[in-house]
């Protein structure tokens, strides 16, 4: 029978894969907002007046 992992390396390996799964998602999240930003879907951004109002 094999040895259970103790309390530290359950939680290293679960810090592992929140590591792996944050990255993924940052990944994702970077790429589809570069591809946001080279849409033209948007309206253009309003000039910025004079606030003399």
């Amino acid at each position: 029978m094999t040895q259970k992992p103790s309390r530290e390396e359950r939680l290293a390996a679960k810090l592992r894969e929140n590591l792996h799964r944050r990255k993924a998602q940052a990944r994702a999240l970077s790429e589809q907002g570069s591809r946001a930003l080279n849409t033209s879907d948007r309206p253009p951004a309003l000039p910025k007046g004079d606030s003399s109002g």
